[in-house]
């Protein structure tokens, strides 16, 4: 049990890997604040594709 101490401080202080794990939570953050705006602006660009659809519609 007295190999546990100083293993468990290495981890502890260790630093490797920590820009690692910086850039994955950044990358999921950019993630979801893709799929939030997306959510909220399907909406939007269905209105604006069907506009576009019976203007076509209408001119032919």
């Amino acid at each position: 049990m007295l190999w546990a101490a100083p293993l468990l401080f290495r981890f502890l202080v260790e630093e490797n890997g920590q820009d690692l794990v910086e850039y994955a939570l950044v990358a999921g953050c950019i993630g979801l604040a893709a799929i939030a705006s997306l959510k909220i602006l399907t909406n939007g660009i269905s209105n604006v594709f069907s506009g576009v659809g019976s203007t076509l519609t209408s001119a032919t």
